[in-house]
């Protein structure tokens, strides 16, 4: 996956240096990127991964920020924090019936990760336009314990890849817009498989105790452009 997206990162740099032949400068679609650091300040939408009993965090904003340098040719090194308010709905594995559920907690769940990010034009921007790959892992984490639940989140590893457009018009400013996928485990207590008496199991059926599963985040920023 790492080769394919820097042969692809290559070839469209090689492609854009192409295509500026026959340009005058001041009429050149491109203009070179001349600044090497960024941060971000990022907003949208958190989408939580499909969870088969519904006791892990929901979907929800999120808010965060994020820190871009040049480490050469068209990579970027990017660390990221990113908040997302959201609940779930916690349950008592050893009652039966209504008794069982505990009813809408609010958590946060908080995703750190390092990533490499690769712009596909290169240093440079076309139409003030660049595309981008990113790829990386970090941690997920989450308040998410509540009495009688033997349900934790923990502090999951997690993969995320993603991509977006930076509209970079020039000067100190450029905002952002992202989509991108956070892969981490989820496990289920022992306890979600113990039958209470007379009633059923929380988890029933052949359902693994861990799974991964997708959780994807949809984010618009504004960013701050600085050491050239």
């Amino acid at each position: 996956m790492k080769q394919f997206i820097s042969a692809l990162a290559l070839a469209l740099v090689a492609t854009t240096a192409r295509a500026q032949v026959g340009h005058l400068p001041e009429n050149s679609p491109y203009r070179d990127l001349e600044t090497s650091q960024e941060l971000t300040f990022l907003g949208g939408h958190y989408r939580s991964g499909k969870d088969p009993i519904g006791i892990a965090p929901r979907d929800g904003p999120m808010y965060g920020l994020r820190y871009q340098i040049h480490v050469g040719g068209p990579a970027y090194l990017m660390a990221r924090w990113s908040h997302v308010n959201t609940e779930r709905f916690p349950i008592d594995p050893t009652k039966i019936g209504t008794a069982q559920q505990l009813g809408k907690q609010n958590v946060s769940v908080n995703l750190y990760d390092i990533d490499l990010s690769l712009n596909l034009t290169g240093q440079k921007s076309f139409h003030d336009i660049v595309p981008v790959v990113n790829f990386g892992a970090g941690v997920a984490s989450c308040s998410c314990s509540v009495k009688s639940d033997p349900y934790t989140f923990g502090t999951p590893f997690a993969f995320s890849f993603g991509g977006g457009l930076r509209y970079v018009p020039g000067g100190r400013f450029q905002l952002t817009a992202d989509w991108n996928d956070y892969l981490y485990q989820l496990k289920y207590p022992a306890a979600y498989y113990v039958t209470p008496t007379g009633g059923t199991a929380a988890v029933t059926g052949n359902q693994a105790r861990s799974f991964w599963k997708n959780n994807r985040a949809l984010t618009l920023g504004a960013s701050l452009l600085f050491f050239r």
